[in-house]
């Protein structure tokens, strides 16, 4: 069987907020000229649909059990590549772009992420029968729809020094930290009473299979769940206290690892909640208040379509014994450095923790010693070679956790507010769908 490439594509299936690397483009397909969806004046293809559900089967290999039914599934991803779709359509009306050169980096990454080049990339994908242009296309609209998401962020969400402190206040008081799941039964806006019904039997039904032990959380998630993280197992990830709504809190006081609660009503329909761990919130906060810096310069040869990974390779072996051999490191890093962000100041990256530029940038720095040059090593990047210039010790407790608590709740109010915005952009599109059971019969006009 052809070995597969997983490369990180997050949101061309997953449009949640949990940030989970997904397999893209694994099976070969048969390109169908069939429309599986109309979306505003742009379409989705049978043949990328089939591509999309293709990749789920192939991430739950030995475990297809967990996978709800055929049309099920086809009508989940169908509605992601939906979303897919409307967001790349409005980032590009925003002005979004990505350059050709953007384009070439990310797959070169992505094809070293494979233990691999941009050549033997080309040629694995042609055995499975994908064309290498439609390859490009889905990780340009990737990379849209993260720039669409990070715009979105700047323009909306802000954090407080007034919400930071209240946050670490409470930090102190409960010091825990939750990590949860959930799976949500929806009901129609302005759901009249038999609606309601059908959703709280429905699920109960769930919470009676989670008792009797016959399909695990996840795998019910999967199978029967209408939030967007479905697929990933209805998983919320770690939530502090201010973090979880009141409705969840009440039910929580009495729940260990591992427990299921409701159904819960609520705006959208009806939830199991499940509390998978929990954590001491301080403890990471109370041990290591200081981290090893680094000062050091760097040379990079970038990898590309012109200057493949033997070429690069060649010319830091070149650059590494020039410097060997007497020439300033930071003379050849303004000469020859491909870096031009640092390359005007000789190669120098400033102070910075390990793990700043990656972990395989930072093992290489790590192991250097003070005033010595690294040997030429590769990264997602490209060829380079360090010189760690020094080390020091820095106090980062509290400046630390200020920034961890204001990161956590900026992704909360993100997720949140783009939610709503899926939602939003969802209700004003035009879909109709030409495949799979809702075929021509819902089609959904633009409101008003």
């Amino acid at each position: 069987m052809t070995k597969t490439f997983p490369v990180l594509l997050a949101s061309l299936l997953a449009v949640s907020t949990a940030s989970v690397p997904l397999q893209v483009l694994a099976q070969q397909t048969q390109p169908l000229d069939r429309i599986a969806a109309v979306v505003d004046e742009d379409v989705i293809l049978q043949s990328e649909l089939d591509r999309a559900l293709a990749n789920i089967k192939t991430q739950y290999a030995g475990r297809e059990n967990q996978l709800p039914p055929d049309d099920v599934l086809s009508r989940q991803v169908l509605e992601r590549l939906v979303l897919v779709k409307l967001q790349v359509t409005r980032a590009e009306g925003s002005g979004i772009r990505v350059s050709d050169q953007e384009l070439n980096q990310a797959i070169n990454s992505i094809a070293q992420q494979n233990g691999s080049n941009l050549e033997t990339l080309r040629a694995r994908l042609a055995q499975d029968g994908i064309d290498f242009d439609e390859f490009r296309r889905s990780v340009r609209d990737e990379i849209i729809v993260q720039r669409l998401r990070q715009s979105y962020a700047q323009s909306r969400v802000s954090v407080s020094e007034g919400e930071v402190d209240a946050a670490i206040k409470q930090q102190a008081v409960t010091g825990t930290q939750y990590h949860l799941a959930h799976i949500l039964i929806a009901t129609p806006d302005g759901a009249d009473a038999s609606q309601i019904a059908t959703g709280k039997q429905k699920a109960d039904g769930v919470k009676a299979l989670l008792d009797k032990g016959e399909l695990d959380f996840n795998a019910a998630a999967v199978r029967y769940s209408d939030s967007p993280n479905a697929l990933e197992g209805g998983d919320l990830g770690w939530r502090s206290m201010d973090e979880i709504p009141q409705a969840f809190l009440q039910v929580m006081q009495d729940m260990k690892a591992g427990d299921v609660v409701g159904p819960l009503r609520g705006p959208s329909g009806f939830q199991l909640l499940k509390l998978v761990e929990v954590r001491d919130a301080n403890a990471a906060a109370s041990t290591g208040q200081t981290i090893t810096e680094y000062h050091a310069r760097h040379i990079l040869v970038r990898v590309t379509d012109q200057q493949n990974d033997a070429a690069a390779k060649a010319k830091i072996d070149t650059l590494r014994a020039r410097i060997a051999g007497g020439a300033d490191f930071q003379a050849v890093a303004r000469e020859s450095s491909e870096d031009t962000n640092s390359r005007g100041q000789g190669g120098d990256l400033g102070w910075f923790p390990v793990d700043a530029f990656g972990p395989d940038f930072g093992r290489q720095v790590e192991g250097v010693t003070d005033g010595n040059i690294s040997q030429p090593f590769r990264t997602d990047a490209g060829w380079h070679v360090v010189q760690r210039v020094a080390t020091r010790q820095t106090d980062v407790g509290v400046d630390n956790q200020r920034a961890q608590v204001r990161e956590t709740i900026g992704r909360r109010k993100l997720e949140e507010e783009y939610n709503r915005f899926l939602s939003e952009l969802r209700g004003e599109a035009y879909v109709s769908f030409r495949s799979g059971d809702r075929a021509e019969n819902t089609a959904t006009p633009p409101q008003s």
